[in-house]
């Protein structure tokens, strides 16, 4: 939006901020962007964050739009004092109602919280995929105010590739399966580890590269240590997950629940094949059997390391890479960008007559 002439501010949190995030956010040049502590869970904590960005609202220019995305950011962004107002705009990126885990308490109280916000306190609902939208309309939120704006990315440049193999001594004809992620139980990673255990011994010249942080990341080391494979697993934040993508012959996402994710699209975009348990969005970007597998959402792995085993026939992957090629072009920037500006667009134009 920035690129295409229009004021934005950003605000984000560093609680949870990776590196390579804040160093991209803060190349872009946008006219002010704002650091507010933001826990992930609820608490007292959210009080002065959601004063601190009440005062960013009332401090900057007047905005025309405010846009809050995820959970946390999304609901200090969207409460507010009754009557006139600057429309808000949320994307949940996966509801919290659509993790499997949660229990029935959960899912009622989250529940009832997301569909009050929707319909007192939001203006306007993108969801990232049909599969989100479905789950939204579930929930109670009104489906007038919802639109479906699937996830553009730019395709990923391949030029670090190398960078990344070198750097952790991977041969060059080894055969390389990545993660790219908050490494939290949303994300699975634990999954990816028990399932390349098993990988490991039938391919013998798989390494596996995880990239990414998070409040696992301590366990997941320790096992990383006591697998015996040490050597050929490889956990790091140096990289981002653009950077890192084209060093993968095959992303593998064993997530719990998403929406519509941008990793996997930005996968997609470098045509690499993909495997991914059965999430939102999944089916959107992967069509089982061509560009990639769709595998059983599940904590028991059997079926992830078998279709990461089938991954790496020679002929299986030449055909899997050549469907992946064929689909590269099908989530870009540009349609995602047009969609949301259309949006924006129609509600201030809205809010000023």
């Amino acid at each position: 939006m920035h690129a295409r002439g229009h004021h934005v501010e950003a605000i984000y949190s560093p609680l949870r901020a990776e590196d390579g995030f804040v160093r991209e956010l803060t190349e872009i040049g946008l006219p002010a962007v704002h650091v507010v502590d933001m826990h992930r869970a609820p608490g007292p904590s959210d009080l002065p964050a959601f004063s601190a960005i009440q005062r960013i609202i009332r401090g900057a220019e007047p905005f025309d739009v405010i846009h809050g995305h995820s959970s946390k950011a999304g609901a200090l962004t969207r409460l507010r004092f009754p009557g006139r107002h600057v429309p808000r705009v949320y994307t949940p990126h996966a509801f919290r109602t659509m993790d499997p885990t949660l229990g029935r308490g959960g899912r009622l109280i989250y529940g009832a919280v997301e569909t009050a916000l929707a319909w007192f306190y939001t203006d306007h609902l993108i969801a990232v995929s049909e599969d989100e939208r479905a789950h939204a309309l579930s929930i109670g939120i009104p489906e007038a105010r919802m639109s479906v704006v699937v996830n553009g990315v730019l395709a990923p440049s391949p030029e670090m590739a190398q960078t990344v193999r070198v750097s952790f001594g991977i041969p060059a004809d080894a055969f390389v399966y990545g993660f790219i992620g908050r490494l939290a139980a949303q994300k699975a990673p634990e999954r990816l580890l028990e399932a390349f255990q098993r990988v490991a011994h039938s391919v013998g010249n798989s390494h596996l590269v995880m990239v990414g942080s998070g409040e696992a990341e301590e366990e997941l080391r320790r096992y990383i240590a006591e697998s015996g494979l040490k050597e050929r697993i490889h956990l790091t934040s140096a990289f981002t997950g653009p950077q890192a993508v084209c060093a993968f012959d095959l992303l593998v996402m064993p997530s719990r629940y998403e929406a519509m994710s941008y990793v996997m699209l930005e996968a997609a975009a470098a045509a690499r094949p993909i495997i991914i348990s059965n999430v939102g969005g999944a089916h959107t970007a992967v069509d089982h059997g061509e560009n990639g597998f769709i595998v059983e959402n599940s904590d028991d792995v059997s079926q992830l390391a078998k279709a990461m085993i089938a991954a790496t026939d020679p002929e299986r992957y030449a055909e899997l890479a050549e469907a992946a090629e064929a689909r590269k072009n099908r989530f870009t920037l540009g349609q995602m960008l047009d969609r949301t500006e259309e949006i924006y667009r129609r509600l201030a134009a809205r809010r000023r007559g």
